[in-house]
């Protein structure tokens, strides 16, 4: 007889981490696959889900034993070059029923920075998707995910969690309509093309923005962007030399080191001593090298500033997060109720179902 298999969470977000500790636990797809391939069949972790987002690094699995997810978190600090004391200063960790209620609160939105934002939802799904094309998803992971997509969007449908949730980009937009008053005759930078930096282009065109600049370091993924934006395409080494060209620079790529040094920064100014530079940096790691914003007239945001700033717009919602949070109990311990059992007797080896395919679909 197999031992009592554990459903558990591991990890750390923004919560307990900040933001230089945060840089250093983000997963790249490569990286999830070493692990996968470190940990193997022997090490007791049965089934892994890995959800990696700017504000988040989340471990969701099945093991065999304790011992199992403590060997996890040591090969991921081993993978990352980061302290395990470190790690332990802001990890969080939960099992069962309570981990069920974490990753349901995630995927609502209840646990974002930005409480009731819509992006994490969708990161959730591609943390299952990879976890079925890794091999990391067994029959119980596939019955949890199953259900919390069905509960999230519940939670979504049925309480004002979302209304008036400000996003990253809403709120880039107004600190800049505070520097420069109006945006039409502003000149806007995008560093990278993804998902991210494409909402945050459309937000401040849609405030009247209308000189927009995409430099990625594909430049056929800019091209494409840019068309889709009526916008003008960068090779992305111009960037650091054009910066004096532009009033605001959005940084969403995926450089694992500054794109925009302090020296650049500096080079920039020095071409526009009289006007403001502003700079959003929405990467992580970061984009923007920090020391940038000790220049005068430079403005610097990032994540965390950002969210900071969202957060004032909570109170507003504070009833409805509180009805959120009571469904994310009852839901989450309604599950618990059908999947520990089955766990504490075969081990989590057999499949878990109330009459519903145990694999859903990833769309929708």
């Amino acid at each position: 007889m197999s031992d009592p298999a554990t459903l558990f969470m591991l990890g750390a977000s923004h919560h307990s981490a900040p933001l230089a500790l945060r840089e250093k636990l983000a997963l790249t797809p490569d990286k999830i696959a070493t692990l996968r391939a470190r940990l193997g069949p022997a090490a007791g972790v049965r089934e892994l889900a890995v959800l990696s987002t700017c504000n988040r690094v989340e471990f969701y699995g099945v093991a065999g034993s304790p011992e199992a997810v403590m060997r996890l978190e040591r090969e991921f600090c081993a993978l990352q070059g980061v302290a395990a004391k470190e790690f332990a200063g802001a990890r969080r960790h939960a099992a069962g029923g309570d981990a069920i209620a974490h990753l349901l609160a995630v995927a609502a939105g209840l646990d974002s920075q930005l409480v009731g934002e819509n992006e994490i939802f969708g990161q959730v799904k591609d943390t299952y998707a990879e976890a079925v094309t890794g091999g990391g998803a067994g029959p119980v992971l596939h019955r949890v995910f199953q259900k919390i997509f069905q509960h999230a969007k519940h939670i979504r449908t049925h309480t004002g969690v979302a209304e008036g949730a400000v996003s990253v980009a809403n709120v880039a937009v107004e600190l800049a309509l505070n520097i420069f008053g109006k945006l039409d005759t502003t000149r806007v930078l995008l560093l990278g093309a993804g998902e991210i930096g494409e909402k945050t282009a459309k937000a401040f065109q849609s405030r009247g923005a209308a000189g927009l600049t995409v430099a990625s370091r594909t430049l056929g993924r800019a091209m494409e962007l840019a068309d889709t934006l009526g916008a003008l395409a960068m090779p992305f080494w111009l960037a650091p030399v054009k910066l004096g060209e532009f009033d605001i620079v959005v940084g969403s790529t995926a450089a694992p080191e500054a794109v925009v040094t302090r020296t650049a920064a500096a080079a920039a100014m020095r071409r526009r001593p009289a006007q403001p530079l502003f700079f959003i940096d929405l990467a992580l790691p970061r984009d923007i090298e920090p020391a940038a914003a000790e220049l005068e007239n430079v403005f610097l945001y990032n994540l965390d500033d950002l969210a900071k700033i969202a957060a004032k717009n909570l109170a507003a919602r504070e009833t409805e997060v509180a009805r959120a949070r009571l469904v994310v109990t009852e839901k989450s311990a309604q599950l618990w109720r059908q999947i520990g059992p089955r766990l504490a007797a075969d081990g989590g080896d057999a499949p878990i179902t109330t009459g519903e395919a145990t694999r859903p679909p990833l769309a929708g």
